[in-house]
């Protein structure tokens, strides 16, 4: 049994998805190989921060830090996308200094820098922002029964392909959400099920397998009018919202489980049968927890005025 106190990122997710699915951490630990002591330790991690990564250790400071530390991190705060190799580089071509890419790692880490995945997020224009912020306004003050009327329904898309883009930002800690270390991205389709699904406070709809990858305008009026005829009120939304529907995260919660899954799916059919398995899995209590986030959810949105926010 492994003693190691850290996961790879990979494996670690894979470790949330296993005990999202109602796994005990004792089993989890036996499958991955780890001590259990390392799944508990994961999944407290993750439940205080929603992540995985391991905070960084509290060594004693340096007395002293030396002009090429201080290059170091100045460069890469001036070229966020360069990576430690390349930052030792241009140390070696300005000062003659030649440290290896370690040396230079450690010394952006003493200087609070650590390399991340920025934060890939919908382009906001000056009107998404003050729409984003009357709706917030206009909700924020919500009590959890007025959210238990409300039916939160997105569509998602589920591939067999994994995204492997790694772009990386040199960033301080507690820094994600800054606008400068924010990749902006339209949504996109790829090969895989596009799925549709509804949740709220006590409850969800079946999750629907959309066949052709879409929602046409028949469709789309179909709904409409099935709306209409059960008097149901179709909610305003506003536009290029994501992090104010909390169904975002159980789409997340979902890809987890998937990958998750003893044998991940390898063909689309057995995709569909694992995301119809899965989404029926999800307790409904992280459900209901999500929803209850709303009114921090509004409170973020207009505390950056209707930008970006971390949900």
């Amino acid at each position: 049994m492994s003693e190691q106190r850290d996961l790879p990122e990979s494996m670690a997710w894979r470790v949330i998805g296993r005990l999202e699915s109602g796994q005990t951490q004792r089993s989890v630990a036996d499958t991955v190989g780890v001590a259990r002591s390392v799944v508990a330790r994961m999944w407290n991690r993750f439940k205080e921060t929603g992540n995985v990564r391991r905070r960084p250790g509290a060594g004693r400071p340096r007395a002293t830090t030396s002009s090429y530390d201080r290059y170091i991190q100045l460069t890469a705060r001036r070229n966020r996308t360069e990576n430690a190799t390349q930052l030792q580089r241009q140390l070696l071509l300005a000062t003659g200094r030649k440290v290896s890419s370690q040396t230079a790692r450690n010394w952006l880490h003493e200087g609070g820098l650590y390399a991340r995945r920025p934060m890939v997020c919908i382009p906001l224009t000056p009107h998404h922002r003050a729409a984003r912020r009357r709706w917030a306004a206009e909700h924020r003050d919500w009590e959890q029964h007025d959210w238990s009327q409300v039916l939160f329904s997105d569509e998602s898309q589920f591939s067999l392909e994994s995204d492997t883009r790694r772009v990386l930002v040199w960033r301080d800690r507690g820094t994600r959400n800054n606008p400068a270390f924010v990749r902006e991205r339209s949504q996109y389709r790829r090969a895989g099920w596009m799925v549709w699904g509804g949740i709220s406070i006590g409850g969800r709809t079946d999750l629907h397998i959309i066949r052709n990858g879409t929602l046409t305008g028949r469709r789309a009026r179909l709904v409409e009018n099935m709306l209409e005829a059960e008097t149901i009120q179709r909610m305003e939304w506003p536009a290029c919202s994501p992090d104010l529907n909390p169904i975002e995260h159980v789409w997340d919660m979902l890809g987890r489980r998937i990958a998750a899954r003893p044998r991940p799916p390898a063909t689309v059919r057995v995709l569909e049968i694992a995301l119809l398995e899965e989404w029926n899995s999800i307790p409904q209590s992280l459900i209901d927890n999500l929803i209850a986030s709303m009114a921090n959810r509004c409170a973020a949105v207009l505390a950056v005025r209707g930008d970006h926010t971390p949900y």
